[in-house]
């Protein structure tokens, strides 16, 4: 626009001059001096000769041809036609000395303008784009996890999951009567899930439980707190160790983050666990993702910096792990692995469990075992005690109480919250539509369990219902069934 105004300005600027020039020859073309009855043209008139003068006089025209001086031009040549032009372009002069004020005013003005302009498209473009960002976190922190939840389902790719509830529930009904069936040509290998390190009875219960029927059982020592592809790789390690230790195939059972690191190494190393590995069981595992997770650490979120700093804290400083841990379990990293890395569902048997914790207010009263303390170390015993026989004090070295947490408590806040924000079914922790592995076959139970029965007992089993260790046993009996069935 500047360019445009000062291209306009040159061309008014441009007609004044010739106007004014136009203006000047006519001027000087009517140079007129009144001699008695005649005219005369002086040599000031741009066509006459030097010198050429002619009169009109008494109706006869003469003209008389003389060399004059410049001196005597300048003497004689003066007249009131060349005063008049003179004057004339003074009154220009002094109109363009005016006028270029004016027009220096003006654009300084225009440049005032301007600069106003620029400072309130800057100051609204600031104030628009604040306003964007608060709205855009609004609504992040808003919509969470909805499009995200279920996303295995909803894949062209996508295999088809079977049923296999009917099925388990035969094969623990058996279990419940006295009848094992799993062989004990197998290695079995429970892989822990998160914060398991600080977790003293994870899977202890079902170890024992397998180790009494007289089966290699074993708890896979893991950082549970690292990434999934760092216990992949520990994972792949221990496994070969343990096949060729024993010579036999391991069957893997994964509990929550240790299924998916379980599946993690199966997608990474398969080429070298091929033959090595029987099957795997997804037990409650977030395979597609967790909505917890994703909730907590996602970015673009109101307090997402504060959030991730708090967990870092957490996670890193104080239970010694890595925030990747967490990070893996979003559904972002999910669909950037899995799209990846494919697990091997076609030359592997693969069961995914999943369950949907209780939400009734009874459930707030109920406490889960989760560790145990001695007792003799922290109790101040009185002095006859320490005069008793080796049997005495042996009875009281091996007294232990239980140290017990509202765990399911915690788990059916969780899952009333999932429950109300989205509208899906979860343990607690995880959704049962993202603890199906696609093309697997898939355990339904219609009993209510949150995320961390199936690792700990509680104060309040009964014997009328299956524990955790026959659970297990279970989804492994089934998993040795569809390996003999579909791949031998």
């Amino acid at each position: 626009m500047d360019d445009y105004f000062s291209r306009f300005l040159n061309l008014g600027w441009q007609l004044r001059q010739y106007l004014t020039e136009l203006i000047e020859n006519w001027l000087r073309s009517i140079d007129w001096i009144p001699q008695r009855l005649g005219v005369q043209f002086s040599a000031s008139h741009g066509g006459s000769l030097t010198g050429t003068i002619g009169y009109f006089h008494e109706g006869a025209f003469a003209l008389s041809v003389g060399y004059t001086t410049t001196e005597e031009q300048t003497t004689n040549g003066t007249s009131e036609g060349t005063i008049f032009r003179k004057g004339l372009s003074s009154i220009y002069e002094r109109s363009y000395v005016r006028s270029s004020y004016l027009l220096h005013g003006f654009r300084l003005v225009r440049r005032l303008a301007f600069s106003v302009r620029d400072q309130w498209n800057l100051f609204s473009s600031e104030v628009h784009g604040k306003l964007t960002r608060i709205l855009h976190r609004f609504w992040t922190t808003l919509q969470g996890s909805c499009e995200d939840i279920g996303w295995l389902q909803r894949t062209r790719a996508s295999l088809c999951s079977v049923d296999g509830t009917g099925r388990f529930k035969e094969i623990l009904h058996d279990i419940r009567n006295g009848i094992h069936c799993l062989p004990d040509t197998l290695v079995y290998l429970f892989i822990p899930g998160l914060f398991s390190n600080h977790s003293p009875l994870y899977f202890t219960n079902t170890k024992r439980f397998f180790s009494k029927m007289g089966l290699a059982c074993h708890i896979a020592k893991i950082h549970s707190e690292a990434s999934v592809e760092n216990n992949a790789w520990e994972l792949k390690q221990y496994i070969e160790e343990l096949y060729w230790g024993s010579g036999k195939q391991v069957l893997l059972l994964g509990h929550s983050k240790g299924g998916v690191d379980a599946a993690a190494a199966l997608s990474l190393y398969w080429s070298e666990l091929k033959g090595k590995v029987a099957g795997l069981a997804l037990v409650q595992s977030p395979y597609g993702g967790t909505p917890v997770a994703s909730d907590i650490l996602r970015e673009g979120q109101i307090a997402d910096k504060e959030t991730r700093r708090i967990m870092e804290l957490i996670v890193c400083k104080l239970i010694k792990g890595d925030i990747r841990a967490l990070e893996d379990l979003t559904y972002a990293k999910r669909k950037d692995f899995i799209s990846k890395h494919k697990l091997p569902i076609d030359e592997l048997p693969i069961i995914s469990f999943h369950t949907e914790a209780s939400t009734a207010p009874t459930v707030l009263a109920s406490l889960t075992h989760v560790a145990q303390a001695e007792l003799l170390p922290w109790l101040p015993l009185p002095r006859f005690f320490l005069s008793a026989s080796e049997f005495v004090e042996s009875m009281l070295a091996s007294l232990k109480v239980p140290v017990v947490a509202p765990v399911s408590a915690a788990m059916a806040l969780t899952a009333l919250h999932l429950r109300l924000r989205y509208g899906e079914r979860s343990d607690g922790l995880v959704t049962r539509r993202d603890a199906e592995v696609p093309g697997s076959v898939v355990v339904r139970p219609e009993r209510r369990l949150d995320h961390a029965w199936m690792v700990y007992s509680t104060l309040k089993m009964g014997s009328a219902e299956a524990d955790a260790s026959e659970m297990c046993e279970a989804l492994l009996a089934m998993l040795v069934e569809i390996g003999r069935k579909k791949f031998r």
